[in-house]
């Protein structure tokens, strides 16, 4: 059997397993996954802490190209392995089949983004670019369950051992693949790496070491978590999420994604820098809605790391927030006033007050960066009124790193996957990627 390193148990990781069980090819694997997260509940697909919102949609997500039937079965999987059955059997509207999936009485929750017409022509009138997509949330809660089943599902098999709290700090690329761990260095046939966001000393070391591999990227995407209440969103719940873009009067592109209709915020921590994030339960609702605003900022030559552009962002609202583990809070009226926040007012925010700061996020961002954000959402607020209320709230920051995007056709048997890859940038995604690459 030939040894396969897989490092890295997230949505590219699992998409990559489900393509070799799928195909019987498997059998001739002996697969070691290295996850730095102490068990299944802390991996590296964020497990418990991302929101579960899988989509199927040609117009986001990554940069490969993604058949749609690949989209389909992906969110049946996931489904399937969340504890939902369909009560249809009938595939030949594959949509509404995939609807009909319910577990313990409830459907999947489900949302179709712009099919009214009219919404899309308003927001499309106004500037911006909306974004067609099918939704369908599992919500955190879920993803604990759906998380064991996965472990439970590739524990069965007894040629796959999972490494928990074992973090891989280096790899090597010659005849075999060298793999470098505390517990010291294995050679493995075969190279799997897909270790997503959380993963970037990894990566950066490979890149580093291995140029050749790696086209570069000039992009990071620098925001804010916004957040206010659901009766100013609500007119629009019925399509699950919005996602739309629009070009800002300082040429930079800004974009809406990422919401969650009565949800949280929560932080989204990296090895030495905080950001902000968010999420939605299936069962435990708020009152609030929020959703990520970033601005897309692109480098020329001779500046060449948008990452470390965007972390060195990330540790100044940190340090403006008096620790490494909390961010800055503020109304939008004092944002776009230039004021810092020292008292809130209607909307209550839904992140513990042990890691926010009241502050001043006009500290933190470039005045194009910050002049972008101010554009949007005013122009937002034309479309949905009530969405630049002086007392909605934004935290800062958040950061959504492009990683330079790896060749896969270079090197035999090493397969660079899923968000770490800079191809993909959402759970169906890099969930396909995986699959496919296996696959194919």
């Amino acid at each position: 059997m030939k040894r396969l390193a897989v490092v890295g148990f997230g949505a590219a990781a699992i998409g990559f397993l489900e393509g070799l069980i799928e195909t019987g090819r498997i059998k001739d694997y002996s697969v070691s996954i290295f996850e730095k997260g102490k068990d299944h509940m802390h991996n590296t697909i964020s497990g418990v802490r991302m929101d579960g919102k899988i989509f199927i949609s040609k117009g986001m997500g990554g940069e490969i190209d993604v058949p749609i039937d690949v989209q389909q079965k992906v969110v049946e999987f996931y489904l399937t392995h969340s504890g939902y059955r369909p009560t249809l059997h009938d595939r030949s509207n594959v949509i509404e089949y995939l609807k009909s999936f319910e577990k313990d009485g409830k459907k999947i929750e489900f949302g179709e983004s712009f099919a009214d017409e009219e919404s899309y022509r308003l927001f499309y009138h106004h500037g911006f670019e909306p974004v067609k997509a099918y939704f369908f949330h599992l919500g955190t809660d879920v993803l604990k369950q759906t998380n064991n089943n996965l472990f439970q599902y590739f524990s069965s098999f007894k040629n796959i051992e999972f490494r928990f709290n074992t973090a891989v700090q280096e790899i090597e690329i010659g005849q075999r693949f060298k793999v470098f761990t505390d517990e010291g260095e294995e050679f493995f046939d075969e190279l799997v790496v897909a270790v997503g966001r959380s993963g970037h000393r990894l990566m950066d070391k490979i890149k580093e070491r291995y140029p050749h591999l790696v086209k570069e990227n000039y992009y990071v995407d620098i925001g804010v978590r916004y957040e206010l209440p659901d009766h100013v969103m609500e007119k629009l719940f019925e399509m699950y999420e919005v996602k739309v873009r629009y070009k800002a009067s300082t040429g930079y592109m800004c974009r809406l994604f990422c919401q969650n209709p009565s949800g949280k915020v929560t932080l989204e921590r990296y090895e030495d820098f905080t950001t902000v994030n968010g999420y939605s339960d299936t069962h435990h609702k708020t009152e609030n809605t929020n959703f990520a605003v970033l601005v897309t900022t692109r480098f020329t030559e001779p500046f060449k790391d948008p990452t470390g552009y965007g972390k060195n962002l990330a540790k100044l609202a940190n340090i403006l927030a008096g620790d490494d583990r909390k961010v800055l809070l503020q109304t939008y009226g004092d944002f776009k006033d230039y004021r810092r926040t020292k008292r809130l007012g209607r909307v209550s925010p839904t992140l513990d007050e042990s890691s926010f700061i009241l502050g001043d996020a006009n500290l933190v961002f470039p005045s194009k960066i910050r002049e972008s954000l101010v554009d949007f959402i005013e122009n937002l607020n034309k479309v949905i009124n009530g969405v630049a209320y002086f007392d909605n709230l934004l935290y800062a920051v958040e950061v959504k790193f492009y990683s330079n995007k790896f060749s896969n056709d270079v090197i035999k048997n090493l397969h660079v996957i899923g968000d770490c890859s800079g191809w993909t940038r959402s759970i169906q995604y890099a969930t396909s990627m995986g699959y496919m690459r296996a696959r194919a």
